[in-house]
């Protein structure tokens, strides 16, 4: 079933850490949400080929919750008016702690927002201050508290680790009060020192100092086994989630199936073309205001792109379905790992039956086993997996091929 993205880029304060397109000029919402339902309509008459309903709606950022509850109804009205979606229909808002109320909970949830996904990262002051987040621990519990108190019953919580300085109990002490407030669904990814932010220059200027890659991998398996201990299953390299919880639209993604995406950096997927909009608020207003999609640019991909891409985002979550991807592409995904890189089933990195899928302790080096398992169906298609190419962003940003989002 297909899903739906939203990108909202506005924060009340960028982290260091951030390299999601995002800006703090806050007082631009109402007229930026104007300009999003009006490409919500423009790509209605672009994607008339979708008939299904959709199943999960996902507002991203930035901070979504910043936008008030009656422009989210703007929002929401205007897909309504657009397409149709499941009853069933998952409608995640991310959220930070420092943004919302009881009062605006209420109303979100109101209006139909069912999923909320905050953003924590830590509970301990001094890392959430690295972090330069703008809550503190106290106003964690209070947000969970009024979601619980406004009728949420699907909530999601991030958190960060491999931060510098931090330590394996003080990792734990997090988790343990993440567990302590009950949420349906974990993110625990650790730290990234992306390209051009912010905490990428001070490590260069050698004003923070990177945790080493052992004790990385040593937090990471106590993050899995604790919150296996507790009741969360992993399904994903970096997400766990109680039973029927897993993120609808995640899933969306790793799965490789159709989704929508609006508002500027973000990209989107149809059929087997991939887009993305303009990287800036500004070109991407005017684009739309001037009767034009905001599209920077698309790529159609090739049936040996559409299985590389199989295997790539199989291996990341819940595995890959073998007799698909032979009867598909031809490819015995199983016979070539048997054949090639016996030691990563008999060492226990991954398990081959109906799918391929990682092991945790596979997930511990999910990157080097994936693109060895990649080189090696390469050879025996005899073709070339092209990563999906820059579509022409004005800062030269490649699409991912798989996006993240809890």
């Amino acid at each position: 079933m297909p899903g739906l993205y939203l990108h909202i880029p506005y924060c009340q304060h960028k982290c260091s850490y951030c390299d999601f397109y995002s800006i703090e000029k806050t007082s631009d919402i109402p007229a930026f949400v104007t300009v999003l339902c009006s490409e919500i309509r423009m790509r209605k008459k672009e994607t008339s080929g979708f008939h299904e309903p959709f199943t999960s709606v996902f507002f991203g950022g930035g901070t979504p919750s910043l936008v008030s509850p009656t422009d989210m109804e703007r929002i929401i009205s205007t897909l309504h008016e657009c397409y149709t979606f499941s009853d069933e229909c998952e409608w995640t808002m991310e959220c930070n702690p420092g943004t919302v109320t009881p009062s605006s909970l209420s109303a979100y949830k109101a209006i139909g927002i069912n999923r909320l996904s905050f953003g924590v990262q830590s509970f301990h002051e001094a890392e959430l201050r690295f972090l330069e987040r703008i809550h503190d621990a106290s106003a964690v519990v209070a947000s969970v508290e009024a979601a619980r108190d406004a009728g949420f019953e699907n909530i999601n919580l991030d958190v960060m680790f491999a931060l510098p300085n931090q330590t394996i109990d003080g990792l734990r002490e997090t988790l343990r009060r993440i567990v302590a407030l009950k949420p349906e669904h974990i993110s625990a990814y650790s730290l990234i020192y992306e390209e051009g932010t912010p905490l990428h220059a001070k490590l260069l200027r050698g004003e923070v100092d990177k945790l080493a890659e052992e004790e990385d991998a040593r937090m990471y398996e106590v993050a899995v086994a604790f919150l296996e201990e507790h009741g969360y299953a992993q399904y994903e390299v970096s997400n766990f989630a109680k039973d029927g919880r897993r993120c609808r639209h995640n899933l969306c993604y790793w799965e490789g199936r159709n989704y929508l995406a609006f508002g500027p950096s973000a990209h989107g997927y149809v059929g087997t073309t991939r887009y993305r909009n303009i990287r800036n608020i500004t070109r991407y207003m005017d684009a739309i205001t001037e009767g034009r999609l905001p599209t920077i640019g698309s790529e159609t991909l090739r049936p040996d792109q559409l299985m590389f891409e199989s295997i790539f985002l199989g291996l990341r979550s819940t595995g890959v379905n073998v007799e698909m991807l032979k009867r598909y592409h031809c490819c015995d995904l199983a016979a070539i790992i048997r054949d090639e890189e016996a030691w990563m089933e008999s060492e226990g990195y991954l398990v081959i039956d109906e799918t391929v899928r990682l092991t945790m302790k596979g997930f511990l080096v999910c990157d080097d086993l994936t693109l060895s398992i990649i080189h090696r169906v390469e050879r025996r298609m005899n073709t070339t997996w092209d990563p999906p190419a820059d579509l022409g962003d004005e800062e030269g940003t490649s699409v991912p091929v798989s996006i993240s989002l809890p």
